[in-house]
Order: C-alpha cells, then sequence, then structure tokens
C-alpha cells in the first residue's frame, strides 16, 4: 500500500473546506494517507483553529494568496506521499475513491496522472467530467466528455488514456512531477492543470480516467460562475497555455483568431450581458501576454482580491 497525500487549497471558504474533511473521514478506508490544507492567505478561519479541530491534518498557512497552482505546489513540498491527490475544497469523496485511483495507477507505471468521474454535487446523476478530448491547439479548445449528461454508466468502460486529468480532482505520480516540474505559478487560476498534464505527457507518462472512481463537485464555490476574476484569467491563460504549449504553427493561427474572432465575440457578449468592465479586463488579459514571457512571476491581478 503506497502512502498517498490527499492536497487541499482554501481561500475564505472555510465551511465548504470542513465539509470536504468530514467526507474524507466518512467515506475514506485507505489507511496509508495524510491530508494537507494550504489555506491560501484567508481571513476567515485562521489556520491555529483548524489545527485545534483537526490534530492529525497537516495545515500550512500561506499570508498571501498563491492562486491554485501556487497553493498546490506549497501542498506538494510538504507532502510524503508516492501519490499526490489534488482535490478541490468544493469536493465530496465517495467510498472506495482513493482505492480506485491507487489500484489502476499501480498497475501501470506509464500511468503520471489520473481523474476519477465527477459528478455534480446538486445533481448528483449527472456528470461534469467522463475525460477530456485532445487540445485543439489551433483554436485552443477541446471537449470535456459526458458534461451536462445523465449518467447512466455509459462511459463506465471508458478506463484509460484521455486528452487532460481535471483539476477538481486530480492524483499524480511522484515521480512524473519529479520529471515535469511543479504546476506553473504565473498561470494562477485556470488552465494550469492542462499546462500540467502537458507537461507530464511531455516527460513520458499517460494521463488516465478513472470510471470506478467517483467524487462530487460543487464548482465555482471560490470564484463563481460569471465574475470579472474567472474572465480575466480564462482569457488570459487561453492566451499563456498556447504559448506555453503549441507548436509555432499553431501559436500564430491562434493569435489571429483569438485577435480577429474570439475577442471581438466576447466584446459583444459583454455589452448584451450588460458585464460592466469586462472589457477592459480582456483588454488587459491579452496585454499581459504581451508584456510578460511564459515563465514571468507577474501574476497581472488586475482587480481587487
Amino acid at each position: 500500500m503506497k502512502p498517498v497525500s490527499i492536497i487541499t487549497v482554501n481561500f475564505n471558504q472555510s465551511y465548504i473546506t470542513e465539509q470536504l474533511l468530514a467526507s474524507i473521514n466518512v467515506t475514506n478506508t485507505y489507511t496509508d494517507v495524510e491530508i494537507i490544507v494550504v489555506d491560501n492567505g484567508s481571513k476567515d478561519n485562521p489556520v491555529p483553529q483548524w489545527q485545534q479541530q483537526y490534530p492529525d491534518i497537516k495545515f500550512i498557512r500561506s499570508d498571501i494568496n498563491l492562486g491554485f497552482a501556487g497553493g498546490n505546489n506549497v501542498g506538494v513540498n510538504a507532502a510524503k506521499g508516492d501519490y499526490l491527490f489534488f482535490v478541490n475544497n468544493d469536493t465530496e469523496f465517495t467510498p472506495g475513491l482513493v482505492q480506485s485511483l491507487v489500484e489502476v495507477m499501480d498497475g501501470d507505471d506509464s500511468i503520471g496522472m489520473a481523474s476519477p468521474k465527477i459528478l455534480y454535487y446538486d445533481k448528483p446523476d449527472t456528470l461534469q467530467y467522463a475525460g477530456f478530448t485532445p487540445m485543439n491547439y489551433y483554436t485552443c479548445r477541446n471537449e470535456t466528455i459526458g458534461k451536462f449528461k445523465k449518467d447512466d454508466g455509459q462511459y463506465d468502460d471508458r478506463l484509460g488514456p484521455t486528452g487532460y486529468a481535471h483539476g477538481a480532482a486530480m492524483m499524480a505520480r511522484r515521480e512524473a512531477v519529479e520529471k515535469a516540474g511543479l504546476m506553473a505559478e504565473n498561470f494562477f487560476l485556470y488552465y494550469e492543470e492542462m499546462d500540467w498534464c502537458d507537461r507530464i505527457a511531455r516527460a513520458g507518462y499517460d494521463i488516465w480516467f478513472v470510471p470506478q472512481a467517483v467524487i462530487y463537485h460543487k464548482e465555482s464555490v471560490s470564484v463563481g460562475r460569471a465574475s470579472g476574476l474567472k474572465e480575466y484569467f480564462m482569457n488570459r491563460n487561453r492566451i499563456l497555455f498556447i504559448r506555453r504549449n503549441a507548436p509555432l504553427l499553431a501559436r500564430i493561427f491562434f493569435y489571429f483568431y483569438f485577435t480577429l474572432v474570439v475577442a471581438p465575440r466576447n466584446i459583444l457578449n459583454y455589452i448584451k450581458a450588460k458585464q460592466k468592465g469586462f472589457t477592459s479586463l480582456l483588454f488587459k488579459a491579452m496585454w499581459w501576454n504581451v508584456t510578460n514571457s511564459t515563465n514571468s512571476s507577474n501574476l497581472g491581478y488586475p482587480i481587487a482580491r
């Protein structure tokens, strides 16, 4: 039984994180685990209070918000497991989740990362993730397999390689992480797990979907479904992802596609939806990629945190 480090990041969502911890306590039967909670500079419920409430869990406090990648990287540096299981704090475990992922990864050393089947927490019969299609680097588009479909077990025979793991729940082999490196922190939020999957794949590993393992996801608890924060980073990091991963010809095509098609379409949508300030955030997202290198540590945060 190989040790597993369960890593989650909290940012001003202590109650949600406590629900995750409770679900792990109730459902998890895999005994060789450590749980690491990284607090990303929250003002709510500081770590010392949590340490008293959960003495067996390792809590790490960052004084600033390091983003999804930065917070998880802090957890990796403190983790001891052979497998690193990254889960959003707005997820809840089901019985056999960890065991199923470990068994699959133990069976094939070529698997660098694996994600379980993800169901919506408020609609537990509805799929959010049953794998990803490969990325089209010319448009930076791919599809989430099964999303919004009723789960009738139609993807339960699809154990095997998939385009990408899902950032809400992904188990990584330590050796793969050591070869590929940690998550790129300049993404801060969104696309960092896809960038990481591409790097793990280039390091010689496969990304798998494991339908026997199931997790529930509440989705967008921290950011919200339509926010300036989300819109900025989705646009900024879509460009950054292509800059870091696409072949030269695809990069050139994408720059024209984004400038001439995506940006005008987005602006029209902002106007129709009366989303004040979103156009400015789009231009800031584009300008950030003009003025920053692909490995820049400048997070380029344009709005109040």
